[in-house]
């Protein structure tokens, strides 16, 4: 079985004939999250990937085998929330109350895409955006501090928590005291229930239980 355990540098620059010869790997996003995982390349041969924890890949990235040999990532097509409106402050709103909710999110400058959701999909609407169902590759934006999806109760958090707010009192020259119950507290309120799955990835299982009486998944 071939074994990746390097990802080249995006900005290093391949020659062409290298990139078109090379074998392709068909991820989700959840396995694109993951730095352990086996895979079958889109030949049928078997491989498994063994990254850094932490890293993500995503479409177009190459893979180098221990063998030498070059694999090339391709972001699986998955059903996805496509989200547009019919105003930037609408736009704005959606995108805002995703991010409350720390829901990894795929940003463009008319749209917003997101994983499949019921719970998400309802507030959104209300919300007066028009969500459309689709089956599409998904990148969602990288985290500000560190790139991955990272949430409130991840063992990581706790970091990106602390650099920010270190950011934050640099620009203005003071500290500031906080009470956090879980690494982060908001100026409204949120009572939220999590069971997690941790397995090196950044792909989540967890449900909520909020206080609009909705369960998510």
């Amino acid at each position: 079985m071939r074994t990746l355990d390097k990802r080249i540098d995006p900005h290093v620059k391949l020659a062409a004939v290298l990139v078109k010869r090379a074998p392709t790997v068909t991820l989700a996003y959840d396995a694109r999250c993951k730095s352990r995982l086996a895979v079958t390349l889109d030949n049928g041969e078997e491989a498994a990937v063994l990254l850094p924890r932490g890293t993500i890949l995503r479409d177009g990235d190459m893979l180098v085998g221990q063998d030498g040999g070059l694999v090339r990532v391709v972001a699986a097509a998955e059903a996805v929330l496509l989200v547009t409106a019919h105003d930037r402050l609408t736009l704005t709103r959606a995108a805002y109350h995703l991010g409350n909710r720390h829901t990894p999110v795929e940003v463009s400058v008319e749209s917003l895409k997101l994983e499949a959701d019921p719970v998400l999909e309802d507030m959104l609407r209300r919300l007066g955006a028009t969500v459309e169902h689709a089956t599409l590759p998904f990148q969602p934006e990288a985290g500000a501090y560190g790139g991955g999806h990272r949430h409130g109760h991840d063992e990581t958090f706790a970091e990106d928590y602390a650099l920010a707010q270190k950011v934050f009192d640099e620009h203005h020259g003071h500290a500031h005291s906080h009470d956090h119950a879980h690494g982060h507290s908001h100026g409204h309120a949120h009572d939220h229930s999590h069971e997690h799955v941790h397995d090196e990835s950044c792909g989540h299982d967890h449900s909520h239980d909020d206080h609009h009486g909705h369960a998510h998944r």
